[in-house]
């Protein structure tokens, strides 16, 4: 047998070893050799048993995704895993390495599974708003329980091969010769009377009252998730009908998930991640250089993050201020923060001693000249990061990366004070700098292709998701999030109240409002970066000056009664804006929920439709990402490229004129890039 899947006998034992690079994804090509291997050993007197084995990476990594929408090809992964099903003799999966979705499904099907040390074994559908679609809400509840297999599939994440034991989903890990070993194991179950298989395994559900629990807490968690709302009837059909029907509900679930909109979005959010994984237009081959040593300058709240992203990846890094008490601050606030996570039980003593063991202090810049990355996370203020830069070019290494965390800046300014630019660029980390996921890597005019892969490869070492990005004012995020932020200014000053902007976002599906969010970050920084830069936010400006600074005051747009989190309306602040708005001349009437989002949400898309057509950012599916995991944008919304589409962009066009004819703000007038679009009867997504 050529192709996937080779096919060789020895003692009365098949082999079918999986060979279908580059993760053994369950393709047509490959379950039609899978059905012919397994037709065979059926087939074949001389053979009492199948071993089913793979090399590579991965054992199987699920169903190939590139087929989904497509029509379905013959052999089926449900008709593949009917064959192992009713297959007569004894099928066993050598399980070395990840076996995951459809691949797990094959592996359930199998009579037996044995499992590598590296073996990682999961159901992560939910990751893409589906559920497993080829009987695998039915065979894992038979085989883990079915309080147990929901959460298997809800959370998404793989057990490991000893975890996989315990459960239940394996029947043993083999540290040694594995293939070995299933041939053995095979041929001890040929010997016997052949196992039922998993489907008509109905003793190992568990209690229904444990999984009523379980499906409850996940309903409440989960509650704009459809995937996991179908996972739960899907695993209670388990207990409530015969097999091959409650299959059928599982099979029809799944195509139903296939054409909710939040399922695509999640699907989206999926491939969208793996594009930006991707940086364009640098020579195909491009290396990253290698960083074991790096520096942080800066140990305020930013620099402590970052350098705690490091220590946490195992990267040694050394934290730089201007001196000692400023180093021991940040020392202490990286050790505080440590703490906390022992505390809360998610970080062990042990690991936070072996982190605080790779992060230094030291005074002064010289202490840069050792570092192979750089981090620069001094105060928001062009003067001051080209003194940085400028003495940085001389202190560091010839090859260092020297990156920095602006927010805003210009990138191409910084490395101008330098005479090596090719080795600068940006590394925007997002607060909390330890927490956040996102990294926008910034990719300056003359920014060397290897720099550029490095500073993305790192972020991956640090656990980001890294975004190349173009030099522009705020970037990608920020830059968007400016007009969003001006409407808000706006629709406050027209008769809005910070209740009732937040309530059109939250209603939408983000976790916070942008007043809200304002008084938890605090409203001087904002207010800073104003006054620095000769702009004014009237009612914003007028709440600092009012000592309604946010959380940290007791009262911003919100009232925050002895300490508490969860701001309440203030009648003041109502009162405050009113009279702005008079000064400001501006008639103030009630504006509904549907407008206020619009206003909010519109200009963002308008504004990333500039962004594409500047080249700042090089795909739509970039600046979904960066939304997704640095504003927190809902996942199952598919971020505002997507959603724009899902909207329909006519729509979009149609609606930005509108307001920017009711308004008189011109900043609304769709983007050139957006008019294209419609004309052409083309998405963002045409722009892949």
């Amino acid at each position: 047998m050529t192709g996937p899947v080779r096919f060789e006998v020895a003692g009365g034992i098949a082999l079918a070893t999986i060979a279908n690079p580059p993760v053994n994804a369950l393709s047509a090509a490959l379950r039609a050799a899978l059905a012919e291997a397994v037709t065979r050993a059926a087939g074949d007197p001389a053979i009492h048993a199948l071993v089913i084995a793979a090399e590579g990476r991965t054992w199987i990594a699920g169903a190939d995704i590139s087929e989904f929408g497509k029509p379905p090809a013959s052999p089926t992964l449900a008709e593949l895993i009917a064959l192992l099903d009713g297959c007569p003799k004894p099928v066993v999966a050598a399980i070395h390495a990840a076996c995951l979705g459809g691949g797990l499904e094959v592996a359930m099907a199998c009579t037996a599974r044995l499992a590598g040390p590296a073996a990682k074994l999961g159901l992560p559908e939910v990751k893409l708003g589906l559920l497993p679609g080829s009987g695998g809400t039915q065979r894992a509840p038979r085989l883990m329980g079915a309080a147990a297999a929901l959460r298997l599939m809800a959370q998404g994440d793989p057990l490991d091969a000893k975890a996989a034991v315990a459960v239940g989903l394996a029947d043993a890990v083999e540290p040694g010769d594995l293939v070995a070993a299933a041939r053995a194991h095979a041929a001890k179950l040929a010997a016997g009377p052949l196992p039922k298989p998993v489907s008509q395994r109905d003793g190992g559900l568990g209690a229904r009252d444990d999984f009523e629990k379980e499906a409850s807490a996940l309903s409440k968690r989960a509650a704009t998730e459809p995937q996991v709302a179908a996972m739960i009837a899907c695993v209670r059909a388990a207990f409530e009908k015969p097999f091959a029907d409650a299959v059928a509900d599982e099979r029809k679930a799944f195509l139903d998930l296939l054409q909710d909109p939040r399922s695509k979005a999640l699907r989206h959010v999926f491939f969208a991640e793996r594009e930006a994984a991707k940086i364009a237009n640098i020579p195909e081959g491009t290396k990253p250089r290698k960083v074991e040593r790096a520096a942080v300058l800066g140990a305020g709240t930013m620099g402590a993050g970052i350098a705690m992203c490091f220590a946490n990846a195992g990267i040694p890094v050394r934290v730089i201020e201007t001196d000692e008490a400023a180093m021991t601050r940040g020392l202490d606030r990286i050790r505080a923060t440590y703490e906390a996570s022992v505390k809360r039980g998610s970080l062990a003593p042990e690991r936070r001693d072996a982190r605080m063991a790779l992060i230094e202090g030291a005074v002064g810049l010289e202490a840069a000249k050792d570092a192979d990355l750089i981090v620069e996370a001094v105060f928001e203020e062009m003067g001051l990061k080209k003194q940085v830069f400028a003495t940085l070019d001389k202190v560091a290494k010839p090859g260092a990366i020297i990156a920095s965390n602006t927010s805003y800046l210009d990138i191409d300014d910084m490395a101008a004070a330098t005479n090596r630019p090719g080795d600068v660029l940006g590394m925007h980390f997002f607060s909390p700098a330890n927490v956040m996921r996102l990294l926008e890597v910034v990719r300056a005019k003359d920014t060397a292709p290897d720099a550029l892969a490095t500073a993305a490869e790192i972020g991956r070492r640090l656990g980001k998701v890294p975004v190349v990005v173009g030099v522009c004012f705020g970037f990608v995020g920020n830059r968007m999030l400016a007009r969003r932020t001006q409407q808000v200014e706006r629709l406050l000053l027209e008769g809005a109240l910070p209740q009732q902007v937040d309530k059109a976002l939250t209603d939408f599906g983000f976790r916070m409002g942008p007043c809200a969010m304002g008084d938890l970050a605090g409203l001087d920084i904002g207010w800073r970066i104003r006054k620095a830069t000769g702009k004014r936010a009237p009612v914003a400006d007028a709440l600092v000056e009012a000592g309604r600074l946010g959380q940290k005051t007791g009262k911003g747009y919100y009232l925050y009664p002895e300490g508490a989190r969860a701001g309440v309306p203030d009648p003041d602040v109502a009162a405050l804006i009113e009279k702005v708005a008079a000064q400001e001349g501006v008639t103030r009437r009630a504006i509904g929920q549907e407008e206020i989002l619009d206003r909010l949400l519109l200009p963002m898309v308008n504004e990333g439709a500039r962004i594409l057509e500047e080249g700042v950012a090089a795909r739509p599916g970039d600046i979904d990402v960066v939304w997704l995991h640095g504003y927190n944008w809902p996942a199952w919304r598919g971020g505002p490229m997507h959603w724009a589409d899902a909207r329909g962009l006519k729509d979009v066009f149609a609606r930005l004129t509108e307001l920017a004819r009711q308004t008189g703000d011109e900043s609304l007038a769709p983007a050139p890039l957006l008019a294209t679009l419609v004309a052409e009867d083309r998405g963002f997504a045409s722009l892949r």
